[in-house]
């Protein structure tokens, strides 16, 4: 008499959504471990390269050599870090930020963050749609990258706008093109304006720039630092009260999106995409801001938010493939380079108007 044992439905079913995902997730996690221990060495920090630029960079050599032959296997497993571990990082990013946050800027640096954010967004939908001709999706995360937190602010918006592999590619191109540009010339123009004193700058007023202006949150911290302890410290207290706007812009693209889609011609009916994740985002957040979690496990959550989000990034660069972004040619590129003159000339004019009247 022979015996079998059978599984369980629920155990059988969990094993087959799960085991088709492993050897991508073992892929994606991979590259984001060599990213992050790339990202650790003093050179690349140096130049402001974060392990989310890393992982994509290293994913897309990958994606366009090796990862072809292995995409039957790992496709499964990428395409799930590149959706719900992206989410999912951008929840936990909450861990980053308390509501104090905002008390430490004062009234004044929310303002200009929010000012920042919105004009910047609104430039970046008119002109690269109107200007240069590109899609609205396209146009919308090169600004969201551009306005908020650079390679996060573009991931997260990918799901809102339903965006390729390869726009998103490009965004996150151009951050790292202009936000690292920006470290340099952030600091180098602080130094000649003390030299020349051509406008009223001092360290505070310099952080409250850099930090609603710059890309990048390690781009900020470079080109803080860069000038002085309190100068950094002021910058990234700014920058996080701009990374707590990702939830509200998004919603607010999204309602603006179909609103516009209602009023296309033929078009599908309209239906908004609430970003439950970016609320999640808020949430975590708020949770925080009680300061109940002990230091070290925020520490750990950081730690593992960070990896979460360099496995999204690797697994995008596996599905981006290079001539993709040859097709985009060079009007991303000018719309970026636009939306840099705005954050460096509109941002400067900004911050000094604020500091102006409620300084």
């Amino acid at each position: 008499m022979s015996t079998t044992t059978a599984h369980p439905p629920a155990t059988r079913s969990l094993r087959q959504r799960w085991l088709p995902r492993l050897p991508g997730l073992a892929l994606t996690a991979a590259v984001a471990a060599l990213a992050l221990l790339l990202g650790q060495q003093p050179a690349l920090q140096a130049h402001g390269l974060s392990a989310l630029t890393l992982a994509i960079a290293l994913g897309i050599g990958l994606g366009n050599t090796l990862y072809p032959r292995l995409a039957p296997r790992a496709g499964a497993g990428v395409g799930f870090s590149k959706q719900w571990l992206l989410r999912a990082g951008i929840v936990l990013y909450g861990v980053r930020l308390t509501f104090q946050d905002i008390g430490q800027v004062g009234v004044v640096g929310a303002l200009v963050d929010v000012t920042v954010v919105a004009s910047t967004l609104l430039l970046g939908w008119w002109a690269g749609t109107r200007l240069f001709g590109l899609d609205r999706g396209s146009a919308l995360l090169i600004g969201a990258g551009s306005a908020i937190c650079g390679a996060a602010a573009v991931m997260a918006a990918e799901p809102v706008l339903r965006a390729r592999a390869e726009q998103v590619t490009v965004a996150v191109s151009t951050v790292v093109v202009f936000g690292t540009l920006a470290m340099f010339a952030w600091p180098l123009l602080y130094q000649l304006n003390l030299s020349h004193a051509w406008l009223p700058v001092s360290e505070h007023a310099y952080g409250l720039f850099a930090g609603s202006t710059i890309h990048e949150v390690a781009q900020v911290v470079a080109a803080g630092g860069a000038v002085s302890p309190a100068a950094a410290d002021t910058a990234v207290i700014t920058k996080m009260v701009r990374v707590m706007l990702l939830a509200p812009a998004l919603l607010v693209v999204s309602l603006l999106l179909a609103r516009g889609s209602a009023g296309t011609p033929d078009a599908p009916r309209a239906r908004i995409v609430v970003p439950w994740f970016a609320f999640g985002f808020i949430a975590v957040a708020a949770f925080n801001s009680l300061q109940w979690l002990p230091p070290g496990l925020v520490h750990a959550l950081v730690q593992l938010d960070t990896l979460l989000l360099a496995m999204a990034m690797a697994a995008l660069g596996l599905t981006t493939h290079v001539s993709a972004l040859r097709q985009a040619g060079m009007k991303p590129l000018l719309l970026a380079l636009l939306l840099f003159g705005w954050l460096l000339v509109g941002g400067l004019g900004v911050n000094l108007g604020m500091q102006a009247l409620l300084g």
